[in-house]
């Protein structure tokens, strides 16, 4: 009869083989991406937009509450490059400065919803069972639930602002995440390796941490490029509806929403939000499409 240790031999050699290859899956996910060339423009008009959001506003002459009516809805000129609005303030620092508050509120809700996610989602795959069926009896509860519903209810217990955004759409986006979560960890929990690591009486959480996430972190990683415009999109929709930030503080939604009824004089204060929106919302989707492209072991 086999000793114990000649007979997991098997075992760790494939664990073995399995860690010396991620590196190899790793490196050759990043060359494919570099040679995207949609993903690569939209890292480096992303970069961009975060640069200059966080730059820009300081080096301007102008502040996105300064008022100066005698200038109010000037055509873009040297002066004002996109223009005033309908109180003289200067929409290209506005612009910026609504580009900060959108980028900040969806990577923060957007990075919220992925812990929140991930580690439900873990749970429940990796438990099974009882644990499992609860676990997700409770997401098909609050999925649902309508999200504007349960943001506007915030809204009212909490007031608006940046933080209240951040926690409602946290409150309701880790759905998803915790769904593709629980099914990457279906498949993997029953790999060789991770048999081994309980049979030698390693933790759930050793397991989890050490074996479970890191395998799964590609598709992780995917949600997570998708999930960013979709925040971002939610705090625009809630601004423009008047159920985000307030006045006078500068949102791509609330410009918008400013702007569309004088779209037909003043088109220009519904154009350049309206315009970082949409190259904001396909940047991240194209570098989604391309960090998918070449970080999902099904598409390979």
């Amino acid at each position: 009869m086999k000793s114990p240790s000649k007979a997991m031999a098997p075992y760790f050699t494939r664990l073995s083989d399995i860690e010396n290859r991620l590196p190899a899956f790793w490196k050759e996910g990043f060359r494919k991406l570099f040679r995207n060339k949609a993903a690569m423009f939209s890292l480096v008009t992303l970069v961009a937009l975060i640069i200059g959001a966080i730059v820009v506003p300081f080096l301007s002459s102008y502040t996105y509450y300064e008022t100066v009516l005698k200038s109010k809805n000037m055509a873009p000129c040297a002066a004002h490059l996109f223009g005033t609005d309908e109180l003289g303030r200067d929409i290209f620092v506005r612009v910026w400065w609504g580009a900060r508050i959108s980028l900040f509120v969806g990577i923060t809700a957007a990075l919220l919803d992925v812990v929140i996610g991930m580690i439900y989602g873990t749970i429940a795959g990796y438990c099974g069972g009882k644990v499992d069926e609860v676990m997700m009896r409770l997401v098909d509860i609050f999925h649902s639930l309508p999200n504007l519903i349960i943001i506007i209810l915030l809204m009212m217990i909490f007031g608006n602002g940046i933080f209240t955004i951040i926690l409602a759409l946290g409150i309701t986006g880790w759905i998803n995440m915790a769904r593709i979560t629980r099914g990457q960890v279906l498949k993997v929990k029953n790999r060789e390796y991770v048999l081994a690591a309980q049979m030698f009486g390693a933790s759930s959480f050793w397991i989890m941490r050490k074996h479970l996430i890191p395998n799964i972190i590609g598709s992780i990683i995917t949600t997570l490029t998708f999930t960013i415009p979709a925040a971002i999109f939610s705090e625009t929709f809630l601004s423009f509806l008047g159920l985000g930030v307030q006045a006078p503080v500068a949102s791509w939604g609330t410009m918008a929403s400013d702007g569309l009824y004088s779209a037909h004089y003043f088109p220009w204060r519904l154009f350049f939000p309206s315009s970082f929106i949409c190259v904001t919302m396909l940047a991240f989707n194209l570098l989604g499409d391309g960090i998918r492209d070449a970080f999902d072991p099904r598409l390979r």
